[in-house]
Protein backbone atom coordinates (compact mmCIF):
# COMPACT_ATOMS: atom_id res chain seq x y z
CA UNK A 1 0.00 0.00 0.00
CA UNK A 2 1.19 3.39 -0.58
CA UNK A 3 1.47 5.95 2.24
CA UNK A 4 -1.71 7.82 0.65
CA UNK A 5 -3.71 4.69 1.16
CA UNK A 6 -2.62 4.03 4.62
CA UNK A 7 -3.23 7.68 5.16
CA UNK A 8 -7.04 7.17 3.93
CA UNK A 9 -7.81 3.87 5.20
CA UNK A 10 -7.17 5.54 8.94
CA UNK A 11 -9.30 7.99 8.11
CA UNK A 12 -11.86 6.07 7.56
CA UNK A 13 -10.95 3.97 10.50
CA UNK A 14 -11.48 6.65 12.28
CA UNK A 15 -14.73 7.88 11.16
CA UNK A 16 -16.65 4.79 12.19
CA UNK A 17 -16.24 6.06 16.13
CA UNK A 18 -18.77 8.32 16.51
CA UNK A 19 -16.73 10.52 19.82
CA UNK A 20 -13.26 11.36 20.95
CA UNK A 21 -13.44 8.33 23.73
CA UNK A 22 -13.35 6.04 21.47
CA UNK A 23 -10.64 7.27 18.84
CA UNK A 24 -8.39 7.24 21.81
CA UNK A 25 -9.40 3.64 22.41
CA UNK A 26 -8.72 3.62 19.09
CA UNK A 27 -5.21 5.13 19.45
CA UNK A 28 -4.27 3.49 22.49
CA UNK A 29 -5.10 -0.15 20.77
CA UNK A 30 -2.72 0.56 17.95
CA UNK A 31 -0.11 1.19 20.34
CA UNK A 32 -0.20 -2.21 21.27
CA UNK A 33 0.42 -3.86 17.66
CA UNK A 34 3.80 -1.08 17.47
CA UNK A 35 6.88 -3.26 16.24
CA UNK A 36 8.63 -2.71 19.64
CA UNK A 37 12.48 -1.20 19.55
CA UNK A 38 15.02 -3.25 21.01
CA UNK A 39 15.81 -2.88 24.19
CA UNK A 40 19.13 -1.75 23.73
CA UNK A 41 18.14 1.12 20.99
CA UNK A 42 16.43 2.61 24.22
CA UNK A 43 18.87 5.38 24.51
CA UNK A 44 19.16 9.17 24.47
CA UNK A 45 20.13 8.43 20.72
CA UNK A 46 17.09 7.43 19.84
CA UNK A 47 14.93 9.11 22.19
CA UNK A 48 12.64 11.86 20.29
CA UNK A 49 13.20 15.50 21.48
CA UNK A 50 10.20 17.57 22.04
CA UNK A 51 8.00 15.03 23.39
CA UNK A 52 6.66 15.36 27.05
CA UNK A 53 6.75 11.41 27.64
CA UNK A 54 9.96 9.19 26.52
CA UNK A 55 9.26 8.34 22.99
CA UNK A 56 11.98 6.44 20.91
CA UNK A 57 12.40 5.57 17.78
CA UNK A 58 14.84 3.36 15.73
CA UNK A 59 15.32 3.42 11.90
CA UNK A 60 16.88 0.87 9.97
CA UNK A 61 16.84 0.33 5.60
CA UNK A 62 16.28 -3.11 4.33
CA UNK A 63 15.75 -3.68 0.45
CA UNK A 64 15.90 0.19 -0.08
CA UNK A 65 13.19 1.14 2.28
CA UNK A 66 12.92 2.00 5.83
CA UNK A 67 11.39 0.44 8.53
CA UNK A 68 10.72 2.30 12.27
CA UNK A 69 10.09 -0.05 15.32
CA UNK A 70 9.34 2.21 18.61
CA UNK A 71 7.87 2.21 21.93
CA UNK A 72 6.82 4.89 24.48
CA UNK A 73 6.46 5.42 28.46
CA UNK A 74 3.06 7.10 27.67
CA UNK A 75 0.03 4.85 26.46
CA UNK A 76 -1.20 7.84 24.08
CA UNK A 77 2.29 8.72 22.84
CA UNK A 78 2.91 5.01 22.25
CA UNK A 79 -0.27 4.94 19.87
CA UNK A 80 0.46 8.42 18.07
CA UNK A 81 3.79 6.88 17.43
CA UNK A 82 2.42 3.64 16.37
CA UNK A 83 0.27 5.77 13.91
CA UNK A 84 3.16 7.02 12.37
CA UNK A 85 5.04 3.75 12.21
CA UNK A 86 1.90 2.61 10.62
CA UNK A 87 1.95 5.23 7.96
CA UNK A 88 5.54 5.18 7.24
CA UNK A 89 7.34 2.06 7.77
CA UNK A 90 8.33 0.19 4.65
CA UNK A 91 8.88 2.97 2.25
CA UNK A 92 11.29 4.46 0.93
CA UNK A 93 12.89 7.13 2.22
CA UNK A 94 11.85 10.07 -0.69
CA UNK A 95 8.26 9.06 0.13
CA UNK A 96 8.40 9.34 3.34
CA UNK A 97 10.27 12.69 3.12
CA UNK A 98 7.99 14.18 0.16
CA UNK A 99 4.63 12.94 1.60
CA UNK A 100 2.10 14.90 3.15
CA UNK A 101 0.40 14.00 6.27
CA UNK A 102 -2.92 15.06 5.54
CA UNK A 103 -4.45 12.30 7.86
CA UNK A 104 -3.35 13.65 11.14
CA UNK A 105 -5.56 16.78 10.36
CA UNK A 106 -8.37 15.20 8.82
CA UNK A 107 -9.01 12.84 11.44
CA UNK A 108 -8.81 15.72 14.05
CA UNK A 109 -5.92 14.49 15.76
CA UNK A 110 -4.14 17.86 16.58
CA UNK A 111 -7.30 19.60 17.74
CA UNK A 112 -8.12 17.08 20.67
CA UNK A 113 -4.74 16.80 21.78
CA UNK A 114 -3.14 18.81 24.49
CA UNK A 115 -0.47 21.36 23.27
CA UNK A 116 2.23 19.19 24.48
CA UNK A 117 1.15 16.27 22.94
CA UNK A 118 0.34 18.22 19.50
CA UNK A 119 3.70 19.55 19.91
CA UNK A 120 5.57 15.51 20.59
CA UNK A 121 3.39 14.81 17.77
CA UNK A 122 5.36 16.88 15.30
CA UNK A 123 8.78 16.60 16.63
CA UNK A 124 8.05 12.58 15.88
CA UNK A 125 6.89 13.53 12.11
CA UNK A 126 10.08 15.59 11.84
CA UNK A 127 12.29 12.89 13.49
CA UNK A 128 10.79 10.53 11.00
CA UNK A 129 11.16 12.58 8.17
CA UNK A 130 14.80 13.12 9.65
CA UNK A 131 15.99 9.47 9.49
CA UNK A 132 14.69 9.02 6.27
CA UNK A 133 16.48 11.66 4.97
CA UNK A 134 19.89 10.33 6.58
CA UNK A 135 19.41 6.71 6.01
CA UNK A 136 18.68 7.82 1.95
CA UNK A 137 22.31 10.07 2.09
CA UNK A 138 24.31 7.06 3.03
CA UNK A 139 22.63 4.77 0.45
Amino acid sequence: MTINEIQDELIEDFAFFTDWMEKYEYIIQLGKEVPLIDERYKTDEYIIKGCQSKVWLFPEIKDGKVYFKADSDAIITKGLVSLMVKVLSGHTAKEIVDTDLYFVDQIGLKEHLSPTRANGLLSMIKQMKLYALALQAKT
